[in-house]
């Protein structure tokens, strides 16, 4: 029997619907009730546990992962520049590769249902390619189970930084799929030529753009407004990431309607953590207003915070929690950011619970996608592209 060649008896999809699910090829073959098996394929008893589509992490930084080390408390100062600088001086100390950490924190999140990766990897001229180097390895490990969306990252700043562009520009050249940014005003102090810098790069090498935005108030408004012009300027609609952007909580209600206004007109999308320190983007009256909210965990277990699971379902109760959402529509919201507006932001063509599509599946006992999000069942199945990858919250492809 050839891999991907699936029968999943009985399961309850999102909508209460009970069906079979054939995956022949690595794809969605037939979805629906009383199904028959074809003869050589792999039965597995869903017993009416609910199938979800893949999970989504919109926003990781796996090549600064402290996952499988010691406890290390965290040791920062205060600001922003603080903890870049503190975790320059951990990572100069690290005698574990990125492989063996990101490699086990990727299996890990493997185990919990997510399948679809976008990675923020940094640069600069100390570290120059290294870790770039490290996870385009890396994600030839794992090609054949997840996707993995990479970030070129200037983590200490790229005007700030000399030599850093430069770098950046070779990161694209060895596929790197998206050009990062960082407080192009808080940061570097010149927002205007950074953005000129790194959409002109996207521009010139087809590729995306993801922006860590931490600046606050009109500062960070006004420089949301800046990134909207210079998406429309070079014409990548669609293919604009705002990650952060906590002004978006602290603007005022009319403020907030023309900018999410001009976000779901150039179809840039807003990924949120849903922090619990500082103010967030206000989910619902952005999605209200079209503009796509994604979520993603930022670091997980590094020298940002000893915190962090991987699993997208917790991700998704951080975000009830926030906004204090209870109600049917509201945790579906949050799966939704966790799921459908991941794919929409990275760009995944191949997405969905859907015959023909890739057979991407997670199964859990829940009853539906508010209870899946309440209890984050560790017992989960996965199957990517068909096949089982992991099975009681342990990886196994």
């Amino acid at each position: 029997m050839m891999a991907g060649d699936i029968f999943v008896r009985d399961v309850r999809l999102p909508n209460a619907e009970r069906v079979d699910i054939g995956i022949k090829g690595g794809k969605f073959a037939e979805i629906g009730p009383g199904l028959a098996p074809p003869p050589a394929a792999q039965v597995i008893d869903g017993a009416g546990r609910l199938a979800l589509p893949a999970l989504v992490e919109s926003h990781a930084h796996f090549d600064k992962t402290l996952w499988g080390q010691p406890w290390r408390p965290n040791s920062a100062g205060p600001t922003l520049r603080d903890y870049i600088d503190n975790e320059r001086r951990i990572l100069r100390g690290l005698n574990v590769p990125i492989a063996a950490r990101a490699g086990k924190l990727i299996e890990n999140c493997i185990a919990k249902g997510s399948l679809h990766f976008r990675c923020h990897i940094d640069v600069d001229p100390e570290f120059g390619l290294a870790h770039v180097e490290a996870m385009l390895t890396l994600r030839e490990v794992y090609r054949e189970i997840i996707t993995m969306d990479f970030v070129v990252f200037p983590q200490t700043g790229l005007l700030i930084s000399p030599g850093t562009a430069a770098i950046m520009e070779e990161a694209l050249k060895l596929g790197v799929e998206s050009v990062g940014g960082l407080d192009p005003a808080g940061i570097d102090n010149d927002p205007i030529r950074h953005l000129e810098t790194i959409f002109g790069l996207a521009e010139r090498y087809g590729r995306g753009v993801d922006i860590h935005l931490h600046d606050k108030g009109e500062l960070g408004l006004w420089t949301i407004e800046r990134i909207a012009d210079f998406t429309q300027a070079t014409g990548l609609q669609n293919k604009v990431v705002i990650s952060h952007a906590y002004c978006l909580g602290q603007a005022s209600e009319a403020r907030l309607s023309k900018i999410a206004e001009r976000l779901a007109e150039t179809g840039i999308s807003i990924m949120t953590t849903a922090p619990a320190d500082t103010a967030a983007p206000p989910v619902a009256s952005l999605r209200a207003a079209g503009v796509n909210v994604c979520m993603g965990s930022d670091g997980i277990r590094d020298a940002w915070s000893p915190l962090g699971t991987g699993d997208m379902l917790e991700r998704a109760l951080f975000l009830c929690l926030r906004f204090d959402w209870a109600k049917d529509d509201e945790l579906a919201a949050a799966f939704d950011c966790v799921t459908q507006a991941g794919a929409r932001a990275l760009g995944l063509a191949d997405y969905g619970l859907a015959v023909g599509r890739l057979a991407n599946l997670v199964l859990l006992p829940a009853e539906n996608i508010g209870m899946a999000i309440a209890e984050r069942n560790r017992d989960r199945l996965v199957i990517a592209r068909g096949k089982v990858v992991a099975e009681g919250g342990v990886f196994g492809g």
